[in-house]
């Protein structure tokens, strides 16, 4: 399951619960762009209008070569397909413990484009920098590694 975009940011700014994965309703030309690679979920949020889940802010530029007769809009809200029975499970944690729906990547399955996202809570700003700190030490470990084991024992 290579991912086609991912939101990193996602990981850094939220405490990522549970993962979901759900289908897209796309236009023929966002399929194209897609498979191009013109694809940006950095700034996408998932929204709950009447019962239903809607990507937000999902950037697909279109390509060069779209249709004449469809007029692309980059920031189209996209609507994501799942079982009801999980969408009523999402907007109950959404709705009573300050949960939030976070996209986190888009992949394909079976030759259709997926979204995964996830039930998130927001951290604090002492925790993104925890997560910072950590993120360093393990790089700051890594090189370490690297440079005790490449360098020659000297007897």
């Amino acid at each position: 399951m290579a991912p086609i975009a991912e939101n990193r940011r996602a990981r850094f700014d939220y405490h990522l619960e549970e993962h979901f994965e759900a289908g897209l309703v796309l236009a023929g030309w966002e399929v194209k762009a897609i498979r191009a690679g013109q694809v940006q979920l950095t700034d996408g949020y998932v929204t709950i209008r009447d019962g239903e889940l809607f990507l937000i802010g999902c950037r697909i530029n279109a390509l060069r070569t779209a249709s004449t007769h469809v007029t692309p809009e980059a920031d189209r809200t996209k609507k994501l397909l799942m079982h009801k029975d999980e969408i009523r499970r999402l907007i109950g944690k959404v709705e009573q413990k300050g949960f939030t729906l976070v996209p986190l990547n888009l992949h394909y399955k079976g030759g259709r484009v997926k979204a995964e996202i996830a039930l998130a809570k927001g951290k604090a700003q002492h925790d993104k920098r925890e997560s910072e700190k950590k993120r360093d030490w393990e790089r700051e470990k890594g090189r370490l590694m690297r440079h005790k084991v490449s360098s020659p024992a000297k007897s």
